[in-house]
């Protein structure tokens, strides 16, 4: 059975900065970032934070799609190394390593339209369950 989820365009943060979700099933995900004059550092390359963030919603969304509860994924940890500087469409691949019933590891990597690898990323993310609205 495939597991696969429905990524949500409703997060302002993944909305602000452009992604674009491709896809997140069985463990896997894909995702691609098209650089913009805000997404830069003042060298004029893709600013490390963006990068990061690129990373850390490709690696969420791995490993959300293995939550057959559905429930919400958080970081614990990310330890991202950079290679080269990033510029054009950062394009985003990302899988689960394992997975416990509460934890999830991780591993992505950010590369450019020419396939250079940019940054490679391992984390830890915890799957938490959804909180009710409070009244």
């Amino acid at each position: 059975m495939a597991l696969s989820i429905h990524i949500s365009d409703e997060n302002s943060f993944t909305e602000a900065l452009g992604i674009q979700f491709l896809r997140a099933e069985n463990g896997e995900s894909e995702l691609m970032l098209m650089l913009k004059a805000h997404h830069m550092n003042s060298l004029g390359i893709a600013h490390g934070g963006v990068i990061m963030s690129v990373l850390d919603c490709a690696l969420v969304a791995a490993a959300s799609s293995l939550s057959v509860t559905h429930a919400n994924v958080v970081t614990v940890e990310l330890k991202t190394n950079f290679m080269q500087p990033g510029q054009g469409c950062l394009h985003a691949l990302a899988r689960v390593l394992h997975k416990t019933a509460t934890l999830a590891y991780c591993e992505g990597e950010v590369r450019n339209p020419q396939k250079a690898l940019i940054a490679k990323a391992l984390g830890t993310f915890k799957y938490v369950r959804k909180r009710r609205a409070e009244h």
